[in-house]
């Protein structure tokens, strides 16, 4: 199994959960460690006055543990700074540790999922490391068998885009639970939107206000798998716009899910002799890159165009950008991933598939088209 170097492989932590352990006997509050000596658990353990066994139920969180030994264990293990050795715990069985894959920190929409995740974890005592992959493949592999490597107790990985095979594959050897990229699968969880909904939504938003001429950007990708985003997302605006008689209008950019991904998609459409009067950017990053070629050029959104995003990102909810976007509920996939993670590593096999309702956020980056056409919608 490879894994990229130490140099190649970047780690951030996002939780630190404190560990905890037990007591009841007599402590010795003043039982002093000798400086330069990192604290052990049999020191814990006679500062608190209890067993080291007791001491090593505390800190496994094991059933049979008194609240006042609980607090008196956990009492001395601030006094002496006590940190568990992670790697002697993993080899006794649990690291107590996760990983969660992100492939763009640019995206708002993977901190958004993170704020739903920490919680969970920090309440089952569950430090949380976050391993970024560049937006390719290889990279996504490379740094899921890096965590591997690391004896992570079970992985969540955001908007994979790595094949099903390679999901199934990571899911033999530990759990997963696979967030933004739905579908059933046979060694995994999966967490995510109706992102055919959610595109119908959009595009069914543009035409109530009498747009006909409707652009998507899409992901330039040759992975046809129906489970990712970027598929259903363009399946669902395809759909939407043949359902509203406008098959002959359907207009699909491909580009990135990136700012940079949105700024050559507006280079591309101001090429063109004819602007769309609205545009369904596919996800806000992109739509901000977006935005920000037109307001260079002078184009007025949404007076000539309007745009829709997609993830209601924080920074599109600021009152300069107010960007129209569909709400993916992503604090919630976050919560739901991480509950199920839990469950997988508690023992749970048989494979789960969560799918959330998504829901439009108006704001001011859409609005009807100062020409209308003149036939009426179907």
């Amino acid at each position: 199994m490879r894994s990229l170097p130490s140099a190649d492989r970047q780690w951030r932590q996002y939780v630190h959960v404190s560990e905890q352990t037990e007591a009841v006997p007599e402590p010795m509050p003043d039982a002093p460690v000798p400086l330069a000596r990192r604290a052990t658990l049999r020191d814990v353990a006679r500062r608190a006055g209890v067993s080291t066994a007791a001491a090593s139920k505390v800190l496994r969180g094991a059933y049979g543990v008194s609240p006042a030994m609980r607090e008196r264990v956990q009492e001395a293990m601030t006094a002496l700074a006590y940190r568990p050795n992670v790697s002697a715990r993993g080899m006794r069985g649990k690291t107590f540790t996760v990983g969660v894959l992100v492939s763009d920190i640019q995206n708002q929409f993977y901190d958004q999922v993170l704020s739903g995740v920490a919680p969970v974890f920090a309440g089952a005592d569950y430090a949380v490391l976050i391993g970024q992959a560049e937006p390719s493949v290889e990279s996504e592999i490379a740094m899921v068998e890096a965590m591997i490597d690391h004896r992570m107790d079970g992985l969540v990985l955001m908007t994979p885009t790595m094949p099903k095979a390679e999901l199934e594959r990571f899911a033999s050897v530990l759990p997963v639970v696979v967030v933004a990229r739905g579908g059933a699968a046979v060694g995994f969880d999966t967490v995510a939107t109706d992102d055919g909904i959610g595109s119908a939504l959009i595009v069914d938003h543009l035409v109530g206000l009498g747009h006909r001429s409707i652009a998507h950007l899409t992901v330039d990708s040759p992975d046809d798998d129906p489970t990712l985003p970027f598929r259903a997302r363009a399946r669902g605006y395809e759909a939407a716009m043949r359902r509203h008689g406008l098959e002959d209008r359907i207009d699909v950019v491909r580009t990135s899910w990136t700012n940079d991904g949105g700024t050559a998609a507006a280079r591309l459409l101001l090429e063109r002799e004819t602007l769309p009067t609205a545009i369904h950017a596919g996800a806000d990053v992109a739509a901000l890159g977006l935005l920000s070629v037109l307001w260079d050029v002078g184009i007025d959104v949404p007076g000539d165009i309007s745009v829709a995003g997609y993830d209601n990102s924080p920074i599109g909810m600021l009152a300069p950008v107010s960007l129209t976007s569909v709400d993916q509920g992503a604090g919630e996939l976050g919560t739901r991933a991480a509950q199920l993670l839990l469950e997988r590593i508690g023992g749970r096999t048989e494979p789960r598939s969560v799918l959330l309702k998504p829901t439009l956020v108006t704001r001011r980056t859409t609005a009807a088209p100062r020409i209308r056409s003149a036939s009426p919608v179907d």
